[in-house]
């Protein structure tokens, strides 16, 4: 039971990875594809060959897309959380930095905790959870406050306020499709679940591209090499490493829990930032990281009971692993 429970655990800490550092850097991808691709082509691109990726492998091994049950599941997701939800981001980032973007989204744990009616009691009830949570938003308002001060403008204000305001949207909608995608279990595999969603919102994402006239804009001959770059980046690594990670954690753990991954995207942004694009990390918004970690940290210092149920089904998630070698959805 020891092993089968520490497999799990180190499953779970690698998924949980894969959204900290991987969503974290997807900022800047995002960042570098606007240099050649309109925000909603870019997504639609960037989540219609990762879904058309992560289906033909499933179609080798023998799972085929033909449940419409399972597909009409899918479409709130797909919508909400990638088309609108990414894609917004995306468009905010037109007239906002990078690390602008990640930040706002950390607003996202509370609209888990006041959306989320079915975990009201465990969320309340909880000091960790609840201090965590306040603290990680006082390190994101030092973050934001330093930020806005001292980062270049790119926009007129109007623009950069209705971006904030986007943000918002994007950060709620987001979080509306992770809870009907964690209520709406299905009895298909994660990887078809997810390569359904990454279809829908590449669509999705595509016919809104047309509404908003982009195909008309975009020059092909003349998209950057670092465009296609970063396009190639949120393919593999945003859309099929962590997003798999993100539908299979918020099958497992409570979605506050999960949504503490935009607690330390913005410190990735920041970070990566500096690195590769020789952004600058003021003395405030080192303070700033630091308190965002504490946050994190209080967070995910929640000690679940393990229950006997819990127990029968850490065996069937390892039996799951052992025969197909691949996550399975699981309900709660």
């Amino acid at each position: 039971m020891s092993t089968i429970v520490n497999n799990f655990k180190l499953r779970v800490l690698l998924a949980f990875v894969g959204i900290y550092i991987i969503w974290g850097t997807t900022y800047l991808a995002i960042s570098y594809g606007l240099k050649g691709f309109p925000p909603f082509i870019l997504s639609g691109l960037r989540f219609l060959v990762a879904g058309i990726i992560i289906l033909l492998w499933l179609w080798k091994k023998g799972e085929k897309p033909n449940s419409l049950t399972n597909w009409y599941k899918n479409l709130i997701p797909g919508i909400f959380i990638l088309a609108i939800g990414v894609g917004l981001v995306a468009w905010a980032e037109q007239y906002l930095s990078s690390t602008e973007a990640a930040i706002i989204m950390a607003s996202e744990p509370f609209w888990f905790i006041l959306l989320d009616k079915k975990n009201w009691k465990n969320y309340l009830s909880n000091p960790l959870v609840i201090t965590g949570l306040v603290i990680g938003m006082g390190g994101l308002l030092l973050f934001l406050k330093d930020s806005l001060q001292n980062g270049a403008h790119t926009a007129d204000d109007t623009m950069r306020y209705a971006s904030f305001g986007i943000l918002f949207i994007s950060s709620l909608l987001w979080v509306l499709g992770s809870l009907f995608s964690k209520n709406r279990a299905s009895s298909h595999s994660i990887f078809m679940n997810v390569g359904q969603q990454l279809i829908v919102g590449g669509v999705t994402s595509l016919i809104i591209a047309s509404i908003l006239g982009e195909w008309t804009v975009i020059n092909w001959s003349a998209i950057p090499l670092e465009a296609w770059s970063g396009l190639a980046y949120l393919i593999v690594f945003g859309s099929i490493i962590a997003y798999l990670s993100f539908i299979w954690l918020l099958s497992i753990k409570p979605p506050a829990l999960v949504s503490t991954h935009t607690y330390v995207n913005p410190v990735v942004a920041v970070v990566f930032g500096w690195i590769i694009a020789n952004e600058n990390i003021t003395g405030m918004q080192t303070i700033g990281l630091l308190v965002i970690l504490l946050g994190v940290l209080l967070t995910n210092m929640i000690n679940y009971k393990i229950t006997k149920r819990s127990k029968v089904k850490w065996r069937k998630v390892e039996r799951i692993f052992s025969r197909n070698n691949g996550y399975k959805h699981s309900t709660n």
